[in-house]
């Protein structure tokens, strides 16, 4: 079994034929992001991880919501993956869409998986091999999930722990977004956030497309005073909000749970407060 949750571009090119070892390219757009280009190359060997077409519920009203247990069992066997594979899990960006992918291999009960850090611009600056498509000669693959829905909480609990306060909030989403400074990337939602959530921006934990080093991890999260409460984490769609929970999960011992509908549910409508 995989034992690192996080792995270098060097362990990946010493490790890179093993026979068990799968890549996947998880890359989605960013929402915020308007002046993207399309990225012409792969990690040599990369299997395109489809985020938004085959591992996320499109018939949901929410864009990014999980995908049911059999559609994920579903989309990995396509893949090539197998009950014994080794995942690596990277994104063009360096680091943005790929815990989520690891995030959805946890929840289905496939723990042998890790995000390669600082994805394809740290592979292309150490020189690694690439192509301009993705891998697709592989056998069916024999992927079974077992899902764990307990990694999730719903707008319900939420709304509940607003007056309880038995878990803590964090919102990844950037500063001026959480405090509703400037519009959301999606104009049919409102500003602000969750009343008594904090706010971590997920770029706090990442340098030059890279998490930081464990020490400093858990220092800005100790910033916080988080205890020993659950935590739960929240962004605009559930994508960044797996960037504090992948890292959460480095150096922290808390339950660590994901608000799937984030901003994109609460902020819509009025059927939930806003600060």
């Amino acid at each position: 079994m995989m034992k690192e949750q996080l792995v270098s571009v060097s362990w990946l090119k010493n490790h890179i034929n093993d026979p068990n070892i799968v890549i996947l390219d998880a890359t989605i757009p960013i929402v915020t992001d308007n002046s993207q280009t399309a990225e012409t190359n792969i990690i040599r060997g990369a299997r395109f991880f489809d985020l938004k077409k085959v591992f996320s519920d499109t018939s949901a009203t929410l864009p990014n919501t999980a995908p049911t247990p059999e559609q994920f069992e579903i989309g990995c066997k396509n893949l090539g993956i197998n009950s014994d594979s080794i995942i690596v899990i990277y994104d063009a960006k360096g680091i943005y869409s790929s815990p989520r992918a690891w995030f959805l291999f946890k929840i289905m009960g496939h723990h042998s998986v890790a995000v390669l850090d600082g994805g394809l611009p740290e592979w292309i600056k150490h020189e690694g091999s690439c192509d301009m498509e993705s891998a697709i000669n592989y056998p069916m693959g024999n992927f079974k999930a077992n899902f764990n829905p307990s990694r999730f909480i719903y707008a319900d609990a939420i709304l509940k722990n607003i007056t309880t306060e038995h878990c803590t909030l964090i919102d990844a989403r950037s500063n001026e977004r959480f405090t509703g400074k400037v519009p959301e990337p999606r104009a049919e939602l409102k500003r602000g956030h969750i009343p008594k959530s904090i706010n971590l921006p997920f770029t706090e934990l990442l340098s030059n497309g890279k998490f930081l080093p464990k020490n400093e991890l858990k220092a800005k999260f100790e910033n916080l005073s988080l205890g020993t409460y659950p935590l739960v984490f929240s962004c605009g769609s559930g994508i960044t909000a797996c960037i504090l929970l992948f890292a959460a999960n480095l150096v922290l011992d808390n339950d660590l749970l994901l608000y799937d509908g984030s901003w994109s549910e609460w902020g819509a409508g009025d059927m939930y407060p806003i600060a």
